[in-house]
């Protein structure tokens, strides 16, 4: 009876082991991948604002919308800087060309006018969005909390292109050449951040 209940004891710790092992966990390189494109790409957008502020200054009423979102943003580089180190990820090579390309993005649209630096605004977002909403289902089950990270900043991305478009980014000149011609550039940053 006692040698009837240790096998007994032994199947089910083996059918408990099989569970946890068989429990799907994110391939280390996607995981990589996400951290280090996303660092990447907060990163960006900071030095974007930096760049809207710069023109437009920090007090003016514009200002102080771009500056309500760089604050997000803030918030986002923060984590994604943690990240790197918890998850011993390795950030893109390409940061110097990301800081001075955003902070130039930001500049030259907000040169061009309050309305162009709301466009650009809308169409990062609108690419980060997306990106963002990829990703989560690229996570299994072992990465929720960063799933709900990710989940998190999404939903601030696509506040921020809101707030793009009630501040008359479509009213832009060259509206839907500047949006196309920013989305393409942050999906080819992407594409490039993820493996450099």
């Amino acid at each position: 009876m006692a040698l009837k209940k240790k096998k007994t004891k032994k199947k089910s710790l083996k059918k408990k082991k099989t569970i946890k092992q068989s429990a799907a966990s994110t391939d280390k390189s996607i995981l990589d991948q996400i951290i280090r494109v996303d660092h990447a790409g907060e990163f960006g957008a900071t030095r974007i604002y930096d760049g809207q502020i710069a023109i437009f200054g920090r007090n003016s009423k514009i200002g102080k919308t771009i500056q309500h979102m760089a604050d997000q943003e803030q918030e986002h580089i923060e984590k994604f800087n943690e990240l790197l180190i918890e998850k011993r990820v390795r950030p893109t090579a390409l940061l110097p060309l990301w800081n001075v390309a955003g902070f130039a993005l930001g500049a030259g649209t907000a040169l061009m006018g309050e309305k162009a630096a709301m466009a650009c605004t809308v169409a990062v977002e609108k690419v980060i969005g997306e990106h963002y909403r990829e990703q989560q289902g690229l996570l299994e089950d072992d990465e929720k909390e960063l799933r709900k990270t990710i989940a998190k900043f999404e939903k601030d991305e696509l506040e921020h292109h809101d707030i793009g478009l009630e501040h008359g980014a479509e009213k832009a000149h060259g509206y839907k050449v500047i949006t196309k011609v920013i989305e393409f550039g942050c999906k080819t940053a992407i594409a490039i951040s993820k493996k450099i």
